[in-house]
């Protein structure tokens, strides 16, 4: 089996001072790709700044033979996903991948859930990857050529105590990329999505004895070969941690139909409505509205 490279392509990889996005651009620089690591190095809660993460990246990634530069600017506005787009146009003339890695913690109960809580995570984690990635999507279509790849979690799609602003943000990401991969598509842009489990500043204190088996970099083949030109999909969501990955998908039951629907039928009903014996995958909303036209005919 052929290696995968990268040679020549240019990846911006957000968040990548430190955990996944430090793994995913020593993994990606080996293989050939340029990278741009973009690292505020703000502390967890998104405050704070420090630009010697991004270079010691950087450094990494030079001494072992790889190319790299670092870019400070932050994520969670607009003007700073120019900037870090323009980091890479002006390092190395064009963008061929976007990892949206970076993130930020502020959990809490909903019950507590304040804005000073909510809007930074939304910030960072969705609205972040809208900055960095619709500048670069831009030139990936001018191009014909580009790879998305956004970090999203079970906590999103699946759902988890304490992370509403989080798992709204995770789960956002997931529709981000539906929609990306359906308008990227005759452009040759493929867009993805990752569910990733490992042992970071970010999980360090939830993984308990599960820790030694979640090493971050079993986590970045999948981004790398997501990031690859080979990659056959888009639109889709992958769980992957300590070395397994798996698609996470949406499905749809062949439900029930009735035109003169009632609450009570429904309640009479519940049953067929959510067996799941049977279900359907659809990869867009035109192949989910497809579904209803079987009961109008």
């Amino acid at each position: 089996m052929a290696v995968l490279g990268f040679d020549g392509k240019v990846a911006i990889i957000t968040g990548a001072g430190g955990g996944l996005g430090r793994q995913h651009a020593l993994l990606m620089a080996e293989r050939g790709a340029l990278i741009v690591v973009n690292d505020l190095g703000g502390s967890v809660d998104g405050t704070g700044a420090n630009a010697s993460a991004a270079q010691k990246v950087v450094d990494e990634i030079r001494a072992a033979g790889g190319e790299a530069v670092a870019d400070h600017n932050s994520v969670a506005t607009p003007e700073g996903g120019e900037a870090i787009v323009q980091t890479a146009i002006d390092s190395y003339g064009r963008v061929d991948i976007v990892v949206n890695n970076a993130g930020i913690l502020r959990d809490k109960a909903f019950h507590n859930m304040e804005p000073d809580l909510l809007n930074p995570v939304l910030d960072v984690h969705l609205k972040g990857a809208f900055y960095v990635t619709r500048p670069a999507f831009v030139r990936m279509r001018e191009q014909g050529y580009g790879r998305v790849i956004s970090t999203s979690s079970a906590a999103g799609v699946f759902g988890n105590f304490g992370q509403t602003n989080y798992g709204a943000a995770k789960m956002g990401l997931v529709g981000f990329t539906r929609v990306l991969g359906v308008e990227g598509a005759k452009f040759n842009i493929k867009a993805n999505a990752i569910a990733p489990l490992a042992m970071t500043r970010m999980t360090e204190n939830i993984l308990g004895g599960l820790k030694d088996k979640l090493d971050p970099g079993l986590v970045s083949p999948l981004v790398a070969f997501l990031a690859h030109e080979d990659c056959p999909v888009s639109g889709q969501l992958f769980s992957v941690g300590g070395g397994r990955v798996a698609q996470v998908f949406l499905g749809e039951t062949n439900g029930y139909h009735n035109p003169a629907l009632t609450p009570e039928d429904v309640q009479g009903n519940w049953d067929t409505i959510t067996d799941r014996s049977t279900y359907s995958v659809p990869s867009n909303l035109g192949e989910e509205t497809a579904l209803f036209l079987p009961f109008f005919t």
